[in-house]
């Protein structure tokens, strides 16, 4: 293939599968523990928030779910600086314990009937911690696969990488449906909710085990050779970088208000507000998001060859489009609407999903790119996808109509699409600095000359 740009020639092939499937299964350990307390929010509103009005209970819940994403720009920051400081490896090391020690917590916490106000007090903080964990996992573990991936191959990689933050709900939808299939309701009331806490907090010390066996980051290597690291990443992204930021602002607002939407919203709803079982809501739930799984890195591969922001305009297109119909589908009152409803919005969602990873990404130089991504994707998910399930919620009580969530997803994505159209083209981007590519101080790297056939 011709690249456009300066190349790295980065790790092995063994050792970029090693790190590609160190990070996808890190990814899938991080958003287990974080997606599971929106499969439990009808119990967790029972056990934590009693009250008459049962709207209120679900919303003090998706509230304290909210909560979470006020720590990720914090994450995001602290974990993005580290990360550009000092190396991507061993920061996403400490994200995947600090998640599954909070999530492990969660499932030990004792009730409101237990212990009355203290409770919420402690699930909140627990949520805080999941998110400032959760801050610096996304942007960490692709910056990681990018920066080890062939330049003509970054978009599949991280795609392949990203969509498997969609399996986490699968896997916790038909985990807490089988649960509280085989336990009786008040077994499940009492001690069933927390054995998918628990669970998430054993997976994390599988997650440390397989990252602690790859390889740094040979962008990251090469910058610090060079002497090029950043000493405030943070300040340089909003002093020099302010346009890219903006950027990775727009494209993470669909990101954010989609994926929370799809993944933790809608097995609610379904139950709520359209009367369907709660087998019935998290097994329709947790296909859909296995569609969005195989979309993605399908996508990605597609912005490898036609660029990425053609594959983004495509995809936040249909998403505007696919809005309406998905939640006129889903709310029919149907098992096979509500597949048929989540599974078109998984295409759409997913097409914009599968290259809006590695864009974050090609926004920033090495020296700046954790925290520049990071700090950019967390602030819309704090906007817009840790509010989904709480505006979601209200939109239906206020208006009265199943479709409100759809109006809003819709205006969103037109929003964003506009953005998108403006763009710049990514996918042929070096991600090595232009400077450090014709360093001779980088001797440990092989440097492909633009132009050059790889």
């Amino acid at each position: 293939m011709t690249s456009s740009g300066t190349a790295i020639d980065t790790a092995p092939t063994a050792g970029r599968r090693r790190v590609v499937v160190s990070a996808a299964i890190g990814q899938f350990v991080e958003w287990y523990d974080f997606v599971v307390y929106a499969y439990v929010a009808s119990v967790v509103a029972t056990l934590f928030f009693p009250a008459e009005d049962r709207v209120a209970s679900l919303l003090a819940t998706f509230a304290v779910y909210a909560v979470g994403f006020v720590m990720r720009p914090v994450g995001g920051m602290l974990f993005g600086h580290l990360g550009d400081r000092l190396g991507r490896r061993g920061v996403l090391a400490a994200v995947i314990l600090l998640m599954g020690g909070s999530t492990a917590a969660v499932g030990l916490l004792p009730t409101y009937q237990q212990i009355g106000i203290a409770a919420p007090i402690l699930l909140v903080v627990c949520r805080l911690l999941q998110g400032l964990s959760a801050g610096g996992e996304a942007m960490g573990s692709n910056a990681l696969v990018a920066e080890h991936a062939p330049e003509h191959r970054r978009g599949m990689y991280v795609g392949f990488t990203y969509s498997f933050a969609n399996l986490p709900a699968v896997f916790a939808a038909l985990f807490v449906s089988l649960l509280s299939t085989v336990l009786t309701t008040e077994a499940f009331q009492s001690y069933g909710w927390r054995i998918p806490f628990l669970v998430g907090g054993v997976l994390s010390l599988v997650g440390l085990y397989i990252r602690r066996r790859v390889d740094e980051s040979p962008a990251f290597e090469a910058t610090r050779e060079a002497g090029k690291v950043a000493k405030a990443p943070l300040m340089t992204v909003l002093r020099e970088h302010s346009r890219p930021l903006g950027y990775a602002f727009a494209m993470a607002a669909l990101s954010g208000l989609g994926f929370y939407s799809l993944s933790s919203y809608f097995a609610t709803y379904l139950k709520e507000a359209v009367g369907l079982s709660y087998n019935q809501s998290l097994l329709s739930n947790g296909l859909a998001m296995l569609v969005a799984f195989i979309v993605m890195p399908l996508a990605g591969l597609l912005s490898d060859r036609i660029g990425r922001r053609r594959v983004l305009v495509i995809g936040a297109a249909l998403s505007a489009v696919a809005a309406l119909p998905a939640f006129l589908l889903a709310g029919s009152g149907s098992l096979a609407g509500a597949l048929a409803g989540q599974s078109l919005f998984a295409v759409a969602l997913g097409t914009f999903f599968g290259p809006v990873g590695v864009v974050f990404l090609e926004l920033f130089p090495t020296n700046t790119r954790y925290s520049g991504a990071a700090l950019g994707y967390n602030a819309a998910y704090v906007v817009f996808g840790g509010t989904a399930p709480l505006v979601g919620t209200w939109l239906v009580s206020a208006s009265g109509s199943l479709l409100a969530p759809a109006v809003y997803m819709a205006a969103v994505a037109v929003a964003v699409l506009l953005v998108a159209l403006r763009i710049p083209e990514t996918s042929r981007r070096s991600l090595l600095d232009a400077d450090l590519a014709n360093s001779t101080a980088v001797p440990s790297l092989s440097i492909a000359p633009k132009g050059a056939v790889r």
